[in-house]
This record gives C-alpha cells, sequence and structure tokens, in this order.
C-alpha cells in the first residue's frame, strides 16, 4: 500500500494508475528513499533548492529525500549518470540553465538535454547584478553603454568561466547594447569579485548574493540586475531591460526526472513542488537570498526550455563563444 497522505489529491489520484505492466504499481510510490542529484557542491544555489524540496516533500510522500552532490563539467556529470540510471522516479535531478547551455556550447555530449530529461517543475529564478568599479565612473546602464562605444575592446568584464550565466549575460548585453567588452573568466565568483574590489576588471554580471554586501561597502557600484523586474534583495536597482528593452539572463533551477519515468509519476511530483513553492514562508526564504520562486507546470516549463535554448544559441553564435 502507498503512504502518501490523503490531503495530497493530486498524488492519490495521479498515482492510483499502474506505472507500467510487470512494474511496480503507483500507488506502492514511492516505497523506498528517494535521491536527489544536484551537479554542483555543496552550498551552492541548486543544493539550498534541493534541501528546501527535501525538507518539505519528504514529510507529504512518507519517504526520506537524499540530496547527493555529483560536481563536475558545469552539472554534465551528474545528468550523465542520471541519463544511464533507472528511469522509476526514485532519482530525480536539480538541474540548472548550466545544462541549456551545456547543451548549445557542447553539440557532442553523451546525452540531448532536451530529449533524455523530463522537466518537472521549475524551482526558482536568480538574477544576476551588473556591479562596476567606481573608476569606470558610469552610474547606470546607458551611461556604461556610451563608456564601452567609446572605448570598444577596452573595457573588461569578469565571470566565473567560460559558458556561465555570468559570461553569457555580459555576451548577451554586447549582442543587445552592439558594444564590445572583453571577457576575463576567473575559477569562481569569489575571484570575480576580488578582482573587481581590486580594479584588476572594470565590471561583472555576478551572483546578487555575493556582490550586494560589496555595493553596500561601496567598492563597487550596482547599476542595474539582469532579471525583467528589480530583485527584492536590491529594489532600489533597476533592471537592465529599463534600458535594454527585453534584457533577460537568470540563473534558474528546476527539478528533473530522466525522460521514460512515468509520467503519473511526474505529474504528482510537479503538483506537490508547485504547492511548495506557493508557501509563504518558502518564498520568504528564497527572497532572503535573492532568488525568486516561479512555479510552473511540466508543459510551462518545457517551453520555457526551449526558449532559453534559443535565445543561449544566438548568444553562443554572435558572441563565437567555444568550450575551452
Amino acid at each position: 500500500m502507498g503512504i502518501l497522505k490523503q490531503s495530497s489529491s493530486a498524488i492519490c489520484i495521479a498515482l492510483a494508475i499502474t506505472l507500467a505492466a510487470g512494474t511496480v504499481r503507483a500507488q506502492d510510490y514511492p516505497a523506498r528513499p528517494i535521491r536527489i542529484i544536484s551537479g554542483f557542491g555543496p552550498g551552492s544555489a541548486g543544493d539550498m533548492l534541493a534541501r528546501i524540496v527535501s525538507q518539505k516533500l519528504g514529510p507529504t510522500l512518507g519517504q526520506q529525500l537524499i540530496i547527493e552532490h555529483k560536481p563536475g563539467g558545469g552539472s554534465t556529470v551528474a545528468a550523465d549518470q542520471i541519463v544511464r540510471g533507472p528511469k522509476d522516479g526514485y532519482t530525480l535531478f536539480m538541474g540548472t540553465v548550466a545544462n541549456v547551455i551545456n547543451a548549445v556550447m557542447q553539440p557532442n555530449l553523451a546525452f540531448d538535454f532536451s530529449k533524455d530529461f523530463a522537466p518537472i517543475a521549475y524551482a526558482s529564478s536568480s538574477p544576476n547584478i551588473l556591479v562596476v568599479h567606481p573608476s569606470t565612473g558610469v552610474t547606470n546602464v546607458k551611461e556604461l553603454i556610451a563608456l564601452l562605444k567609446a572605448k570598444p575592446e577596452q573595457i573588461f568584464y569578469g565571470s566565473s568561466g567560460v559558458g556561465t550565466s555570468p559570461h553569457l549575460s555580459g555576451e548577451l548585453f554586447n549582442m543587445m547594447a552592439g558594444t564590445k567588452m572583453v571577457h576575463v573568466p576567473f575559477r569562481s565568483s569569489g575571484d570575480v569579485m576580488n578582482a573587481l574590489v581590486g580594479g584588476h576588471i572594470d565590471l561583472a554580471f555576478d551572483n546578487i548574493t555575493l556582490a550586494w554586501p560589496q555595493v553596500k561597502a561601496g567598492t563597487m557600484r550596482a547599476l542595474a540586475v539582469t532579471s525583467a523586474q528589480p530583485s527584492a534583495t536590491a529594489p532600489e536597482v533597476p533592471p537592465v531591460a529599463a534600458t535594454l528593452s527585453g534584457f533577460e539572463a537568470t540563473s534558474w533551477h528546476g527539478l528533473f526526472a530522466p525522460a521514460g519515468t512515468p509520467r503519473p509519476v511526474v505529474d504528482a511530483l510537479a503538483g506537490e513542488v508547485k504547492r511548495i513553492f506557493e508557501q509563504p514562508e518558502v518564498q520568504k526564504s528564497l527572497n532572503e537570498v535573492g532568488a525568486v520562486p516561479s512555479p510552473m507546470t511540466p508543459a510551462e516549463f518545457t517551453e520555457f526550455i526551449s526558449s532559453e535554448r534559443r535565445k543561449w544559441q544566438a548568444v553562443v553564435q554572435a558572441a563565437g563563444v567555444e568550450v575551452q
């Protein structure tokens, strides 16, 4: 017999269906702990979101949700492992925009992210923040664009690596503004912040949680956030889109299952995760670290991923970005 709570009508109804002939019946799911695999290490945004999901979803399902970290290759190591594993609903994946970018930049991966994964639920997004060294003299995006056009290929921006969200945020800016900043990759966002504070680079599009304390300390100046709307972390900072209409570049995370996982399981989990991220206390926790909860249905999430792939494909091609 299943151990799902009767209050969870979505799961009770969806999991009353037999998953596949000769295999486990849906009403018996979950009969053992469920693993959530994160492609990044402990303390990362994906880890934080996986913990929120596990803490809230575990009691509903009556089973423990175990978080495992498989860092490497910008999350490709974890994704490859999951694709090769069982498709029974007991191994889930905390995916991110990095997986879409990897698919664009590395077409010869051993798996196809858009085909080999079933989106369950979009969890949340986090904007990057455009920050500059005070010596640039600019105070807003319009002034920055004017400076960049006056000094093509003389202004340097840093990121935590080629193909990362901060890197491609800058390339999207170049493409939309008609500017030519020079990208300088570092090993981590912490290294980027140190370089910017030290005046070794001019600007960065980086993690808002990491950069905001520096802004408040006066070591760098915030010009804009990369989300379409202002961030709750820095509500006084306008979006880049206020100057460059249509600009949006967020770091998002969502829950996935390997393609082939029984549809009733995917749909039922989607309903529960959506409910979790609609809870006020969860939304408050996310807002405190600069994340915006944005629940979507599996169909909406699938379409969102397709639109993200089209956008980043255009940016990568325009910038001539290559894997190093």
